[in-house]
């Protein structure tokens, strides 16, 4: 399992950094649109369909996110989607949370394909955006949602007393989504004072660009909210999977699971980053 696992993550890291890195866009564009196409395969074979019909879903992604582009929207997207986004993450994602694996199996199958679709259209659409804002931008993003994971896994190892969502995610405790929280908000500090200021950088992170639009505390309350909507992506896919009965989301990942088991908590986090951009480029 160990020898897959560095396998499968070396093998992703070659396609990944010289996409990242590339001049143009286009490259890491097409990485993560592959990577949510295979994304929508697996929620459709999570929400009660196989073989073509999953299939077919992981098109409608497809379609949907070429779509975008024809529209104009990859370089420019209209500043109601990150709002579309964030009421889907932060209403849709605390009811589905609340109610729980029953209350998810419960759904009309076409509502939870469509949910899905709409989640991992919004998602491609704000990382190839976020990739054009900038290498800097984009990658403060996806640290935020690393960091928040890994300050959470070492602090509930350490600290976990309380659990979380215990009938989700056994593994998660509220001292882990503390220590998270506090991870997050080191990074930004460290990246706003040192990276963004010490380093040639291509844009601004998203740390500076809080800090210096909504000040100390307004960036810290946004940081929080980013972290706290990182572990809300991670519960929905753990109770989308509890309720079809399955421990990964797919095989497609050699000793990882599969790709939403990889990308499940940067689907809300990346768009709401967009989102409280937007807000604080505007005020």
């Amino acid at each position: 399992m160990l020898k897959q696992r560095v396998i499968t993550a070396i093998v992703l890291l070659a396609l990944l950094l010289p996409a990242l890195f590339a001049d143009a866009v286009w490259p890491f564009a097409l990485f993560t649109l592959a990577m949510v196409a295979a994304a929508g395969w697996e929620w459709g074979r999570l929400n009660g369909l196989r073989d073509i019909g999953a299939l077919v879903l992981a098109a409608i992604v497809l379609a949907l996110c070429i779509g975008s582009i024809e529209l104009g929207w990859f370089f420019a997207p209209p500043a109601l989607l990150w709002m579309l986004a964030t009421l889907l993450w932060v209403l849709g994602g605390a009811w589905a949370i609340r109610r729980g694996v029953a209350g998810w199996a419960g759904h009309a199958p076409l509502a939870r394909q469509v949910t899905g679709v709409v989640a991992l259209a919004l998602a491609w659409l704000a990382f190839a955006h976020a990739r054009a804002i900038g290498i800097n931008f984009l990658l403060s993003v996806l640290c935020l949602v690393w960091m928040a994971d890994i300050a959470a896994y070492f602090g509930g190892r350490r600290f976990g007393r309380r659990k979380l969502a215990p009938a989700i995610s056994p593994g998660k405790s509220w001292e882990g989504v503390w220590s998270g929280m506090a991870g997050v908000l080191l990074l930004g500090l460290v990246w706003s004072m040192w990276i963004d200021t010490r380093l040639a950088v291509d844009s601004p992170s998203l740390y500076g660009l809080l800090f210096a639009r909504l000040g100390v505390v307004g960036a810290v309350i946004a940081l929080i909210f980013l972290a706290a909507m990182s572990v809300v992506g991670d519960l929905v896919e753990s109770l989308v999977k509890r309720s079809a009965g399955a421990k990964d989301s797919s095989r497609l990942l050699p000793g990882h699971g599969g790709v939403l088991d990889r990308i499940d908590a940067l689907l809300p986090a990346v768009p709401l980053a967009l989102a409280l951009r937007h807000l604080a480029t505007a005020a």
